[in-house]
């Protein structure tokens, strides 16, 4: 039987600021705490409202989880006072600052552990020099990427073996050397640290530096997704690593949900739920790229259009527009009256994809989208901007075949207008989407598979219950040999 102390295991969870990040860490902390781990959750002062119902719904179920406040220096590094989220960036110069505050955060953290004394640290991948620090108190630090092995298994050989060095053109495509499957990219399609370098290339080389010293990676994916990319990651490239996803599936109440861990949605969710209930099963297309892409106006049109020209049942989710100036096509609301439901705000995700009509989505591919699109049994059209949503859409589109891609050929952050997708493209891609076609139906069956899998993976004896129970007896074990 575990001691007193073993039973109070105690781990910190620093995520980075930004919605993208913050939801599947606080849900894995969740998961610890759940497992009789004692828990605490490092952030900053405006992201903490974000966080605290959540903690304190579990607390008033005797789960032991508490929240830390560390101080966030926004104005020191030039940003305004309240910027303390990603979410608040709208061009690189701010993305510069975010990551000069991000690095200032080191010394107050130290002072953290010093006071806190965990016995283990997970720490996102922004907080590279976070494997150092807990180092000094002899802290094993894992490290949260919030991706799946597949992302960081072509990561690794784009840096390793950089095939993009010797292409003549941006949009010649080369195939990523030596992973499981054959997969072709472009250099137009690359994250910005393999575009550039000298610049934020540097920051990402010391997280990936800071990777291979650390304990290990804690993953949000399960084995059956993609067996041959975990087995890649922890034999070809050495590292250690749980996967222990989806990790929402033990967490989310109906209210969570309806709120997306934190941001009350924008539409009532009874009455976005009312309104997919009057339509046919897998009719209805879920249209949503995460928080932080700027459209312009005339994109927005194209997307309003294209969707208008498919016919299908739409809910279109647009959480910010670049300009004030009207985007949507005249009579456009009026003619999709009953046909399309326009969220203007954050809508409820998981409650939309887990709804019986909707029968695809239309993504950005960021991970936690495409992870909860899967969970959900729900195919999509991949529309990737920046950060590894190439990668993902490769995922989706080459290896696990659940998934149309629109045609999106440019990686872009901030560069608004910089690749015009046109109505007809959209309207193809949600027609071969939609209907029934036999690809179509292949990749609904197939992703109706994964979920299934997803679902046994997270309950007891599958195999992210497995690895999460692994973990922590792991944990326990290092703990008892530090004593």
């Amino acid at each position: 039987m575990d001691s007193v102390a073993d039973a109070r295991l105690h781990v910190l969870f620093f995520p980075l600021m930004a919605q993208g990040h913050l939801i599947p860490i606080i849900d894995t902390a969740r998961l610890f705490a759940m497992r009789g781990v004692k828990v605490t959750i490092l952030t900053t002062p405006l992201n903490r409202p974000h966080i605290s119902p959540i903690v304190q719904r579990d607390r008033n179920f005797g789960v032991e989880i508490g929240i830390q406040q560390i101080r966030f220096p926004s104005v020191e590094v030039g940003l305004p006072e309240n910027c303390e989220n990603a979410s608040s960036i709208s061009d690189p110069e701010m993305l510069l600052k975010f990551l000069k505050a991000i690095n200032m955060l080191q010394q107050p953290f130290e002072e953290i552990l010093q006071e806190q004394r965990p016995d283990c640290v997970v720490a996102d991948m922004f907080f590279p020099w976070a494997t150092d620090v807990a180092g000094k108190f002899g802290i094993p630090r894992i490290v949260f990427h919030g991706s799946s092995f597949f992302s960081l298994c072509v990561q690794d050989s784009l840096s390793r073996y950089k095939p993009h060095a010797n292409i003549a053109s941006d949009l010649e495509a080369f195939v990523v050397p030596c992973i499981p499957d054959q997969i072709e990219m472009t250099s137009s399609q690359l994250p910005d640290d393999l575009q550039d370098p000298n610049n934020i290339g540097e920051f990402h080389k010391s997280i990936w530096n800071s990777d291979e010293r650390c304990y290990g990676t804690l993953m949000n994916s399960f084995y059956e997704l993609e067996p041959a990319y975990a087995e890649h990651y922890r034999k070809a490239m050495g590292r250690k690593a749980w996967h222990i996803g989806p990790v929402s599936f033990s967490n989310m109440d109906f209210t969570e949900k309806a709120q997306k861990r934190g941001n009350r949605a924008a539409i009532d969710e009874h009455e976005c739920l009312r309104w997919l209930d009057s339509k046919e099963p897998n009719s209805v297309l879920f249209v949503c790229f995460g928080s932080m892409p700027r459209f312009n106006s005339t994109q927005l049109r194209e997307i309003a259009m294209g969707l208008e020209d498919s016919g299908h049942p739409f809910i279109w989710a647009v959480l910010r527009k670049a300009e004030e100036e009207p985007w949507l096509p005249d009579g456009f609301e009026e003619r999709m009256e009953g046909k399309g439901l326009l969220v203007r705000g954050w809508a409820p995700q998981v409650l939309i994809l887990e709804h019986p009509s909707v029968g695809g989505f239309v993504t950005h591919c960021g991970w936690n989208s495409t992870f909860e699109s899967i969970s959900a049994g729900v195919p999509m059209i991949t529309w990737p901007l920046f950060a590894e949503q190439f990668i993902n859409e490769k995922l989706v589109t080459m290896v696990l075949k659940i998934g149309i891609a629109v045609g999106i050929k440019t990686w872009s952050l901030f560069s608004e207008g910089k690749e015009l997708v046109k109505r007809d493209a959209i309207t193809k891609a949600v027609t071969s989407l939609m209907d029934s076609g036999e690809e179509a139906e292949q990749m609904r069956s197939k992703v109706g598979e994964l979920k299934e899998s997803a679902r046994r993976a997270v309950e007891k004896g599958g195999s992210s219950y497995a690895d999460l129970t692994a973990l922590i007896e792991d944990l326990r074990l290092h703990k008892r040999s530090a004593v």
